[in-house]
């Protein structure tokens, strides 16, 4: 017959083992569903990945997204075209303005897949080498920024404001240049930058 000593070793022993497998059974479904979650976030970014192929700046490229990247997230994070900025995120203030071919787009509110087979024109691909593009002169000449963050979209929609022929009068120029937010308010000497552009004419 086994002493207390001995049974009370053996007490603790089971009470442990008990433990252990009571936790053991509480766990296992929390982490088979955690396992289960992975295979899936895997088994999802397999499947729901899609090659685009488009041209940006010149340069074409042969690329893999997920159906819900932005144009704006694809070219800040795959292609380090970091020009163009992230401000509302929703297509309201402009700072994510590109030119898909030739047409002024919020790339925050453009799916990159739905780019296929298109030309993306950003900030960076306006200049020529180091001779900037008239409009980027122009704002310069004519301090059209302050804080700079929304330059690049405002430089964008100047392109195509012009382009578009909107220019007719400082009205008109602002009517379409509406979309792009100016914290700085510097709105009177972007309007004189693109007044200046149109003015000297030529192809921009």
């Amino acid at each position: 017959m086994k002493d207390k000593g001995d049974l009370h070793q053996a007490r603790r022993k089971f009470l442990k083992q008990s433990s252990a497998l009571t936790a053991l059974a509480l766990a296992s479904p929390v982490l088979i569903k955690a396992a289960e979650n992975n295979l899936d976030e895997k088994a999802a970014e397999y499947f729901e990945k899609q090659s685009v192929q488009i041209e940006v700046n010149g340069i074409q490229h042969d690329l893999s997204v997920e159906p819900r990247v932005t144009l704006l997230d694809l070219l800040r994070e795959q292609l380090n075209l970091t020009g163009s900025k992230k401000g509302c995120d929703y297509g309201q203030c402009g700072a994510c303005t590109v030119h898909v071919n030739g047409r002024r787009v919020l790339s925050c509110i453009s799916l990159a897949i739905m780019q296929k087979g298109k030309k993306i024109t950003t900030i960076e691909g306006l200049a020529n080498g180091d001779t900037l593009h008239p409009m980027q002169q122009a704002f310069i000449k004519h301090d059209g920024f302050q804080c700079g963050y929304c330059t690049p979209g405002q430089i964008m929609s100047a392109v195509a404001c012009v382009r578009e022929g909107h220019v007719n009068s400082e009205d008109e120029i602002r009517e379409y240049m509406s979309g792009n937010i100016c914290r700085c308010g510097a709105y009177p000497n972007i309007v004189d930058a693109i007044k200046e552009v149109n003015e000297k004419g030529g192809k921009i």
